[in-house]
């Protein structure tokens, strides 16, 4: 696995982000999101192919994560999906990045969705492993049939103080055993794990995990000057830049059907399945497939 360079760091809304840059500055921009429990290094193969290919790579550490910090102790540690994707939206302009081409996968493919559809004007074009995933609290609360709800076991969890301490904890272990079940298939090595863990040991890191479950659950607020952000996504709004939607064959994390989400983009779009027992953490068991697919929807939305 490649190794990023020297991280960079600077001044984005209510943080101080903590990001990996590859590539030419004066190229044409991607933004590649990670997710939980994962970091930067999902991208370490991924960000020099894009290089390579003329891309200029961003790739940041969420909040929560690595060398990312609040800027305040008073913030509210937030995990919700709008104030995740302003965050994104403040790097951007930070960097004075006009418009991007925005991928990423579980948390991050999330992020990325959200500002496609609320801010289409800055997301050039997108990839989204697992396709749709904007949620909604209210969907939230429909109970789901047995097995479905068994896949969601540490979303219980974290609902219970128990379960805040535990992840506190054996944030490690328990990391390492998500990463077995939703990838059941990548027999990824020590270092590899060791080398993204390391990411969860910021202070803020808990927090923001488990508020961002209890959260989707209802059972935790958010803050009130997301309110009208997330009322316009509780009406799954259809996202019309140019899609690429990738999934593994072997996700053992719960995922949506391609067939359920299709007709949520409308404009040019296409869904690949990557074949080889590629589970979750799919840019980091499969660069070249990921790569390639940012490479293809840049030609989307060039035509």
């Amino acid at each position: 696995m490649s190794e990023f360079g020297a991280l960079k760091q600077i001044h984005a809304g209510v943080l101080n982000v903590g990001y990996a840059e590859v590539g030419p500055t004066d190229r044409p921009a991607v933004i590649l999101l990670h997710g939980w429990p994962y970091d930067i290094h999902s991208y370490g193969d991924v960000a020099p192919l894009l290089a390579k290919a003329g891309f200029h790579v961003i790739v940041p550490y969420l909040r929560g994560y690595g060398s990312t910090r609040f800027l305040s102790g008073d913030t509210f540690r937030n995990g919700q999906q709008s104030a995740l994707a302003l965050d994104t939206i403040a790097l951007m302009d930070a960097l004075m990045i006009e418009t991007a081409i925005v991928a990423g996968f579980d948390w991050g493919a999330r992020t990325a969705n959200v500002i496609a559809a609320l801010w289409p004007e800055r997301c050039k074009a997108l990839v989204s492993v697992s396709g749709y995933l904007i949620g909604s609290r209210e969907a939230n609360q429909m109970p789901l049939p047995p097995k479905a709800e068994l896949e969601w076991w540490y979303q219980f969890y974290f609902a219970t103080e128990r379960g805040l301490l535990g992840y506190d904890k054996y944030r490690h272990d328990f990391a390492k055993l998500i990463w077995q079940l939703a990838s059941p298939k990548w027999s990824f090595d020590d270092a590899s794990f060791e080398r993204s863990a390391a990411s969860f040991d910021n202070p803020d890191h808990v927090d923001i995990v488990i508020h961002n479950y209890r959260w989707r659950l209802g059972l935790a607020e958010g803050e009130s000057h997301y309110d009208d952000l997330e009322q316009r996504l509780a009406a799954a709004p259809v996202i019309d830049v140019p899609t690429i939607t990738l999934e593994g064959d072997a996700n053992g994390a719960p995922h949506p059907d391609a067939t359920a989400y299709a007709k949520k983009f409308s404009g040019k779009y296409a869904h690949r399945v990557i074949t080889g027992g590629i589970g979750h953490n799919l840019p980091q068991e499969a660069p070249q497939a990921f790569a390639q697919a940012v490479v293809d929807v840049d030609t989307y939305a060039s035509a």
